[in-house]
């Protein structure tokens, strides 16, 4: 195995569904700058790889409310300066060609951090809220394929050199280093080029469970189905999910789960020790690529990651941290790829 990247999901304030009630902040500091930026600091000087961003265009269930994922990664862009962005952003009714801008001028402000996990909203009310008729259960996979197609698409309708600014000369832009994509599905065409030159990392890395993406969010309850899954999804990268209830200096795991375990059937539950949980990741190391921690309680259990799991991890030379200057796609050990349109200049 090459790379073991270690990502964390900083959305709400964990998947306890009173985990608001055991915050560090008052209950209305939660949307606020100074709470994502707090949060996303201490995952970067932990040495985490890379911060996700869930969203979804329905309420989420046990808070009052979000700011969309793409916000909240701009946000800290300019505040962080090595772990990798992944805001989600939902591949069922949005436009394509806003999703494709969106992340690419994500990978900008980032300068080369951004991620997008892509995932489909199988609800009626998600079509109601978009003003669109719903799409059957069967053709979801579908419109996500053609959704991931045209961002890709997109991301290289502008060749690398395709901005030229020769300022003496007053031109700024290669006309015919710009291409259209010409993409036309069963829900939506899309003629194309984008409207922002292609990112820094050329194609931003895309997240999710199937379908043409860089890293397989791998679903699966036990140790041995995910190593499994991971096996399936060569010669791709593929990530564990796994929900985090660590001890902490006041209770411990089980008294801080209480009755509400992990209920997710697509993700690895742990409770116990940081050394325990430091071990799991070992083991994991050997099979998989990465992990991404869903924490039961966001401000309990991300001080014992920083403070006892990911030092444990780098010393042992499981896991490194981030190299300053470098991309998300290269701390991930994934090539920056040529456009596809380049053999046509």
């Amino acid at each position: 195995m090459g790379v073991f990247a270690l990502g964390i999901e900083l959305d709400g304030e964990g998947f306890h569904p009173e985990a608001w009630r055991r915050a560090a902040h008052a209950p209305d500091r939660l949307l606020t700058g100074d709470t994502l930026r707090t949060r996303v600091a201490t995952a970067e000087n932990a040495g985490f790889t890379l911060v996700t961003f869930a969203d979804s265009i329905l309420p989420p269930a046990a808070i009052a409310g979000r700011i969309d994922a793409v916000t909240r990664a701009s946000f800290v862009a300019a505040t962080t300066s090595t772990i990798g962005l992944v805001p989600t952003v939902a591949t069922s009714y949005a436009e394509p060609f806003h999703t494709s801008s969106q992340i690419a001028t994500l990978d900008y402000a980032s300068r080369g951090r951004a991620g997008w996990i892509a995932e489909p909203i199988d609800d009626p009310r998600a079509a109601a809220a978009w003003g669109r008729t719903q799409v059957p259960g069967d053709e979801l996979a579908r419109e996500q394929d053609d959704s991931i197609e045209v961002a890709r698409r997109l991301w290289d309708s502008w060749d690398d050199d395709a901005v030229i600014r020769d300022y003496p000369n007053g031109r700024f832009l290669d006309r015919n280093r710009l291409h259209y994509i010409d993409f036309r599905g069963e829900t939506f065409s899309v003629k194309g080029p984008a409207i922002v030159p292609r990112p820094p990392q050329g194609q931003p890395v895309v997240f999710g469970v199937d379908g043409d993406v860089d890293v397989r969010l791998v679903a699966a309850d036990s140790v041995a189905a995910a190593i499994e899954s991971a096996e399936q999804a060569r010669p791709g990268l593929a990530f564990a999910e796994i929900d985090v209830t660590l001890d902490t200096p006041g209770a411990t795991a089980v008294e801080r789960l209480g009755a509400a375990p992990s209920n997710s059937p697509a993700r690895l539950a742990f409770s116990g020790s940081a050394a325990e949980l430091v071990d799991l990741l070992t083991h994991l190391s050997a099979h998989l690529d990465g992990v991404r921690l869903h924490p039961a309680v966001i401000d309990e259990d991300l001080p014992v990651l920083a403070r006892e799991v990911l030092p444990a991890l780098l010393r042992a030379g499981i896991a490194h941290r981030p190299v300053p200057g470098s991309t998300l796609r290269a701390n991930l050990g994934l090539a920056r790829p040529a456009t596809r349109y380049a053999a046509s200049n």
